[in-house]
């Protein structure tokens, strides 16, 4: 689900300027094994201070548009560690009861640490109350789901889940990471989308036509729904 959130048209533009999604030359395998000639990268963003600052803003303004009550948000490993801590950071000194509660910072670790208390091993600053968990890019959710099981099985209580980028594609299962969230009541969020980007990034910069072709055909294989570059 993507919302019509205030500041939609912003974020759209502050992912296009800062080169967020793209087209590439050559193809890249991904983590699935897919061939992709278009990509999406938030590292650049993440690895900058005043562009972090900017994007955890949009980030806590998306959250307070969706109105769920929650008490911690965490970052998937590694792709959205830093952006689930500088956003919980911010988003928890503007509460009232700032001074008075206890707001969890909470890491995932990327490896599991093979001694310790149990939460300890998989977290730095084990997580409590209710969790939002974000992501920087959905492709079939793989990672995003480990970090749910993980949080299920020490029994945290998860009250949605956040996309950066959803890039619209279907799992080798043909579900969308959507639909196998919902099956576990868990919702799923994303602040934007590559069928939304990519036409935008098209029209502004001199792509070649061969390469939005593999690209749409690369949905026509994996995509949700259709892109439409060339008509």
């Amino acid at each position: 689900m993507t919302l019509s959130y205030k500041c939609k048209e912003d974020f759209y533009q502050f992912i296009i300027d800062n080169d967020v999604i793209g087209f590439f030359n050559e193809p890249i395998k991904l983590k699935s094994g897919r061939l992709s000639y278009f990509y999406v990268n938030w590292r650049d963003i993440s690895s900058n201070v005043f562009l972090i600052d900017k994007l955890t803003e949009y980030v806590i303004s998306f959250v307070e548009e969706l109105k769920l009550k929650f008490d911690c948000i965490i970052g998937v490993a590694e792709g959205a560690t830093k952006l689930g801590i500088i956003t919980q950071y911010k988003w928890a000194r503007r509460q009232k009861d700032f001074e008075t509660r206890n707001y969890i910072l909470s890491m995932a670790r990327g490896k599991i640490k093979k001694h310790g208390d149990p939460k300890d091993k998989v977290y730095i600053g084990i997580p409590e109350g209710n969790i939002i968990i974000l992501e920087d890019v959905t492709t079939t959710g793989e990672s995003l789901l480990k970090l749910i099981n993980q949080l299920v099985e020490l029994n945290i209580k998860i009250k949605a889940t956040i996309s950066l980028t959803n890039r619209n594609e279907l799992r080798p299962d043909g579900k969308t990471i959507e639909e196998i969230l919902n099956q576990r009541e868990i919702s799923y969020y994303a602040m934007s989308d590559a069928l939304e980007l990519l036409p935008r990034v098209y029209e502004k910069f001199n792509i070649d036509k061969s390469i939005a072709r593999k690209v749409e055909k690369y949905f026509e294989e994996y995509g949700v729904n259709r892109l439409n570059l060339l008509e």
